[in-house]
């Protein structure tokens, strides 16, 4: 029998989950300050009262203390806002600033244009005469055309080349005005800005300032606040001739130190790999992202392993093993090893600098190294408690990020349930196979493990007649340590998928069914890429000669790793991705399911499997764990949909369109998928981040058909992702032959099966129990002109007595035959984004609309909606709603009137 153990004392983890409950408390019920420092103190001198009297009423009353402390400090420790000042100069008109860099960018190719984005802290800013001292932070997008660029007999700019460094490997530009980023901007040489743009430089700037917006849809990604987060109070835009350098500096010479290295490191990393792999070393050695690929992220997302592209606790732990590892094969003291570990570690983290993942495995690291030291007794769930108290007093709003709850939940699955049930598992088979040649071992071992090793004895006398005594002993040992070593493996990261489901499908709306596979082969290779790629490096500034060696074993190791990726995260089976799942938000009995499973297993784990012989209320709570992880992967949420009406809901995409319609009988169609146009070189995809992200925040999995009205960016721009993400039945169109987007997109959805139809005027059909009318284009029409509006399908969606006509861009000659259909229609989505082209005056004398909807971009450079089209609306008295000002608007028809749903964002 296994001996059993007394389960550890955990006081640390138990503090830092009371103070994440205040924390989480502390944001939705607000108190005065002096209100809970008096709650602390009190119990803090009541748990001090009791200590010695009744002990488990001070350890409750600690803990008490410890909720009240969480609440406390998220009040207090709000993010400091900017000078509201800039506010007003936030108007798009030119200021000059004087303002210095607080993070740096890199310089990226964008056809004729160089692109680099920067944050500075701005000094003074002077417009007409009239300058304020403001001290505010700005995210400013610098733009250059190459060819103004003065080139030197390299091909270079004759100025200073920039490596700079900051990428956090979070979303840094605005959904609303996204920062081109150039796919294979990267050439093998060093990035090159303006001129010197490093960390604390002093800058005068003649540029445009706006505030950053967020798509304003439920379940949007708060653009605003993560800006806010990171200091930044407006968004701002400036031509490189228009900057010129200050002298002096300002800002914090430690920061300075910083990015110097981190620039230093990531230029030494382009010199020493080829470009082809130096661009994913950027990003698996120091957090550097700038110049992957958003195809490569997307591979890496689909198979499980994007988190070796960030720079996590994994990486920082296989270098401190690594440095643990190599001091003492030297002989060096195990307490200088120690140390020596934590300082490298740490110093590793503030090099790094991406947040609380590396601080936290710091942290955790010097607090386990620690106890070794002191002799006290070494428990990772302290460990765990003890990192999450530092990372949380610095900066509570951490709990709330999804990086955080994601590096945190991976570390406590693995040491408290993972680790627990090994160690009552396979881990005392590992350690039995220790010695196996002396059989005097075995009276030091459990009974069921001195079995085991005769049993592996007496193979090995088998073996010994074939291939001799050493190697007959040798190998039965080194086979069952693999077998040991990769069931622990497989069971591990099966752990992993399972309790990070809910997290997976909330943050991300990814269910990944090639994780595990891939782990098994991307962290093993991890291992050996990590301290050969930080030894080839470090060699790099002695010798490049030295560092080759170190250089072509970490590239092998990342071919390796690249390769699984692909082939994993491309996996597909009848034209549908099988490396992951899209899912919907998880409902509310999901969550409680999933966190109820998750204690359960833990509890089991910790308790149960250290004072109680049998194992089975582990493994079963374990299966629980695996039976909700599949509950929220293959069991489709319900959708929060309305029966027994037609739902039109105007979804804010900015200047674009992407109508969501749900007919009486529950059927979901989506016209239009929004877009950006190509001059603007973005890879932010709309489909993905917007139009997506808000139909799984409804709960929406599938859709049944999607329509492209006309083949413009603004509209099919986002229909792929769609597509990919809804697996549609149908597709309608208005194109009898399709080319350019619209053909691809038609090639893709034949791919997948789905019916491609085209409509024309005239058609009529009942589906869910809407009759849809088609009123444009013509039915003799010869569509695929060079004026893409003029072929825009345009039709009605009516339920008994209310009807709703969606116009997608049409322009004049559309709505005259509309007018001569005579429709009538309660609600109108206004032509083309309220421009003047359309929306006329006989076509609202015509269809006598109550309510109507513009969707439409703020700031939009078009200048939509037009006043004209407006004060018609006005004059026709129809209640007309905007997607810039409202966000997403739903209407509810119900054959007798309509009602609008406003979501209150703030």
């Amino acid at each position: 029998m296994i001996h059993d153990r007394k389960a550890a004392r955990q006081p640390l983890f138990w503090a830092a989950v009371t103070l994440s409950l205040g924390l989480w408390v502390g944001v939705r019920a607000w108190r005065p300050p002096s209100w809970w420092v008096i709650a602390v103190m009190g119990f803090v001198f009541a748990a001090s009262w009791f200590v010695s009297k009744r002990g488990w009423l001070a350890k409750a009353l600690s803990l008490g203390a410890w909720f009240l402390l969480g609440a406390f400090l998220i009040q207090i420790r709000g993010r400091p806002p900017g000078d509201s000042r800039i506010f007003v100069l936030a108007d798009g008109q030119p200021v000059t600033i004087t303002a210095h860099v607080m993070r740096e960018g890199y310089a990226r190719t964008v056809g004729p244009r160089s692109v680099q984005s920067i944050d500075v802290e701005t000094e003074q800013i002077a417009r007409e005469g009239r300058s304020w001292l403001i001290r505010a932070g700005v995210r400013l997008t610098i733009y250059e055309t190459l060819e103004n660029r003065a080139i030197g007999p390299s091909g270079h700019r004759a100025i200073e080349a920039q490596r700079p460094s900051g990428s956090d490997g979070l979303i840094t530009r605005s959904p609303e005005d996204p920062i081109p980023v150039a796919d294979g901007a990267q050439t093998g040489e060093s990035p090159i800005a303006p001129f010197s743009l490093t960390y604390g430089t002093r800058l005068r700037i003649v540029a445009k300032l706006h505030p950053a917006r967020n798509y304003r849809n439920p379940g949007a990604f708060d653009y605003e606040g993560y800006l806010r987060d990171n200091g930044i109070s407006v968004l701002g835009s400036a031509e490189a001739n228009d900057i010129e350098p200050l002298a002096g500096f300002s800002g914090s010479r430690i920061e300075l130190w910083r990015t110097r290295a981190h620039a230093s490191i990531v230029a030494k990393i382009h010199q020493l790999w080829p470009e082809s792999q130096a661009s994913l070393m950027d990003a698996m050695v120091l957090g550097e992202e700038s110049f992957l690929r958003n195809a490569t992220r997307t591979e890496y997302q689909r198979s499980g392993t994007y988190h070796v592209l960030v720079v996590s606790g994994m990486n920082l732990s296989i270098l401190a093993v690594a440095i643990f590892w190599v001091l003492r094969q030297f002989r060096v003291d195990p307490a200088v090893a120690a140390v020596s570990t934590v300082v490298v570690s740490f110093a590793y983290a503030f090099v790094v600098g991406v947040g609380p993942p590396v601080w936290r495995a710091a942290l955790m690291l010097a607090t386990y190294l620690g106890a070794r030291l002191l002799y006290r007794e070494r428990n990772m769930m302290n460990a765990i408690g003890a990192a999450a108290l530092g990372v949380l007093i610095a900066d509570p709003h951490v709990l709330f990020g999804a990086s955080f709850q994601l590096t945190f939940l991976a570390v406590l699955i693995i040491a408290g349930i993972g680790a627990p049930i090994l160690e009552r598992t396979t881990s005392p088979y590992a350690r039995g196979l220790r010695l196996l040649h002396a059989a005097s071992y075995d009276l030091h071992v459990a009974p069921e493990i001195a079995q085991f090793r005769l049993d592996l004895r007496l193979i090995a006398g088998r073996l010994r007649r074939f291939i001799g005594q050493w190697l007959g002993l040798a190998l039965p040992a080194v086979l069952m340590r693999v077998g040991i070593g990769v069931a622990e493996l497989i069971f591990v990261s099966a752990l992993m998928q399972a309790g990070l489901a809910l997290l997976m499908a909330y943050h991300f709306h990814r269910a990944t069914t090639m994780g595990m596979p891939a782990n098994l082969a991307v962290i093993p290779l991890t291992q050996v890429l990590m301290p050969f790629a930080a030894a080839a490096v470090g060699l790099g500034y002695i010798s490049t000669a030295l560092a080759k060696p170190a250089v072509w074993i970490s590239g092998l190791a990342l071919d390796g790793i690249a390769g699984t990726v692909h082939r994993l995260g491309g996996a597909h089976l009848a034209g549908a991705s099988i490396a992951d799942l899209r899912v919907a938000m998880p409902s509310l009995a999901m969550i409680l399911a999933s966190l109820a499973a998750l204690t359960l297993a833990m509890l089991a784990a910790q308790f149960v499997c250290t004072r109680w012989r049998t194992r089975w209320p582990a493994f079963a709570a374990v299966a629980c764990l695996f039976g909700v992880a599949g509950w929220i992967a293959f069991i489709p949420s319900r959708p929060h949909l309305h029966s027994g009406v037609i739902e039109m809901t105007a979804i804010d995409v900015g200047q674009g369109d992407s109508i969501l319609l749900v007919t009486p009988e529950g059927r979901t169609l989506l016209v239009d998928a929004g877009g950006l146009p190509q001059w603007m070189h973005s890879d932010f995809d709309v489909g993905e981040q917007v139009v997506s992200s808000y139909l799984w925040n409804r709960g929406i999995d599938h859709l049944d058909v999607v329509a492209i009205t006309h083949p413009h960016a603004d509209h099919l721009g986002g229909m792929p992702a769609v597509i990919a993400n809804f697996h549609p039945r149908e597709l309608w169109v208005s194109i009898d032959h399709p080319v350019g987007e619209l053909a691809v997109i038609v090639a893709q959805a034949q791919r997948a099966n789905m019916q491609v139809s085209v409509k024309k005027e005239g058609d009529q059909f009942d589906y869910g129990g809407t009759h849809f009318h088609m009123l444009a284009p013509g039915r003799d029409q010869i569509t695929g002109s060079m004026r893409p509006n003029d072929d825009c399908l345009v039709f009605t969606a009516a339920f008994r007595g209310t009807t709703a006509l969606l116009e997608g861009d049409a322009e004049r000659p559309a709505e005259r035959r509309v007018v001569e259909e005579h429709p009538e229609a309660i609600l109108l989505k206004v032509a083309h984004h309220g421009s003047a082209s359309g929306t006329s005056t006989d076509l609202l004398a015509t269809i006598h609309p109550q309510y109507a909807v513009i969707s439409v971009g703020a700031r939009n450079v078009y200048g939509h909606p037009r006043r004209e089209v407006l004060e018609r609306l006005q004059r026709a008295g129809v209640r007309t709603f905007r997607t810039d000002e409202d966000g997403a608007v739903s209407f509810y028809l119900d054959g007798k009137s309509v009602t609008t749903d406003v979501p209150l964002l703030h």
